[in-house]
């Protein structure tokens, strides 16, 4: 699985706040299992749990554009014996970048933001301490991972310093681009794929400056409630829910460092918690406008989200593969993770078909496993197989 850190250590060289599991990983998903015998969802998550330490997991499927079914299995917390509710809230880490994009295009379409702007006209005031090959970067290239930008700061002790910062988060970004701007791209901006986190807080703060509202409050006004995503929010899920899971323990206290998990300021980055159901509206919200019928953006806006750049296997912020598991595509991917949780989603857009999965741990817990083999057999049902060509 494709593991995005925040600077690799040879103690940690898989979890760190960007532990955000990318999309890319399901690329490597080879299991295109058949459907298990038992067609109750929920019974197949827990035989997709077995022989691993994951604490709880939720699945929701999406078939003719519609819920179809959903289920959850497992407890809210390893050492107790609460059971997770369909009512719980997961965190769901970078795969909350999409739901950034969408609020950006809602801008654009209003007028607010300019897609091709470069970065000298929309931060004019770090202009001239910026990187020079930044200057000429765009919001598509940043949120296509296409702007040159490092994962994170590459200062592991100035990354860490944000996770106890007490100041409002608006100002806090605007200190993390400024940073990141300073730092050698590590390629030139618009030429190759380089998945970025640092490139989503530059996006937000050029939101923030142009519309005097901090991202938080943007993505609220501009997503979750045209959607009806009632369940969604910003951090860790409310008091009383679901916990997430690293080395075999609930974690019960904030992060205080990138190994810990991710910082507040990474709102846009991916630091969302939701219902099933509340992902499961972006989503059918997605595959709607795939086909001209989305609630939230014009079809051209969809478009562009769901297109894959020149040259990229990046969309804004979709994986775009032809492919999966041998079945066959267009698909559109993310996942991610912040070593504590683990959350996939999958559309099939041509069949009007998808799959959330979302788990309350990590690979470090076997979450990765028993997800990819609940979703081996699930894509299966959901899409034809892939010709040999698209394989």
């Amino acid at each position: 699985m494709h593991t995005i850190t925040a600077r690799r250590t040879a103690a940690s060289s898989h979890s760190t706040v960007r532990g955000l599991r990318r999309w890319l990983g399901l690329l490597l998903l080879c299991v295109a299992a058949s459907a298990s015998a038992a067609d109750d969802l929920q019974t197949r998550i827990a035989q997709a749990m077995q022989g691993t330490a994951t604490p709880a997991m939720g699945v929701l499927v999406i078939r003719e554009g519609k819920v179809a079914e959903q289920a959850v299995s497992g407890v809210r917390r390893n050492d107790a014996r609460t059971a997770a509710t369909h009512s719980d809230a997961w965190m769901i880490g970078s795969t909350g970048k999409p739901i950034t994009v969408a609020m950006i295009a809602r801008l654009v379409e209003q007028g607010v933001l300019t897609w091709d702007a470069p970065l000298s006209a929309m931060l004019p005031d770090l202009a001239a301490q910026m990187q020079p090959a930044y200057r000429g970067v765009t919001l598509v290239q940043l949120l296509s991972h296409r702007a040159g930008l490092p994962e994170n700061l590459s200062d592991g002790a100035a990354l860490d310093a944000f996770f106890t910062d007490i100041r409002a988060l608006p100002v806090q970004r605007e200190a993390y681009i400024r940073a990141a701007l300073s730092e050698a791209p590590v390629h030139p901006p618009g030429t190759e794929f380089a998945y970025s986190n640092s490139g989503f807080l530059v996006a937000a703060v050029i939101a923030e400056r142009a519309t005097g509202t901090d991202v938080e409050t943007l993505i609220q006004r501009e997503v979750f409630q045209p959607l009806g995503m009632t369940g969604a929010g910003f951090g860790a899920p409310p008091a009383g829910q679901l916990l997430g899971h690293r080395a075999g323990k609930p974690v019960t206290a904030a992060a205080q460092k990138a190994d810990d998990g991710v910082p507040p300021l990474y709102t846009a980055a991916g630091n969302l918690h939701m219902r099933l159901q509340d992902l499961a509206l972006f989503a059918m919200d997605q595959l709607a406008g795939s086909r001209g019928q989305g609630k939230l953006l014009t079809p051209a806006s969809y478009a562009l989200m769901q297109t894959a750049q020149p040259g990229s296997p990046s969309g804004l912020d979709w994986g775009v593969q032809p492919s999966i598991a041998g079945r066959q595509g267009p698909v559109l991917v993310h996942g991610g993770s912040d070593g504590n949780w683990l959350a996939w989603v999958v559309l099939f857009p041509a069949q009007n078909s998808g799959v959330i999965a979302i788990a309350n741990a990590a690979e470090d817990m076997g979450a990765d496993k028993a997800s990819m083999g609940l979703l081996g057999g699930l894509f299966a049902e959901l899409a034809p197989a892939a010709t040999p060509a698209a394989k």
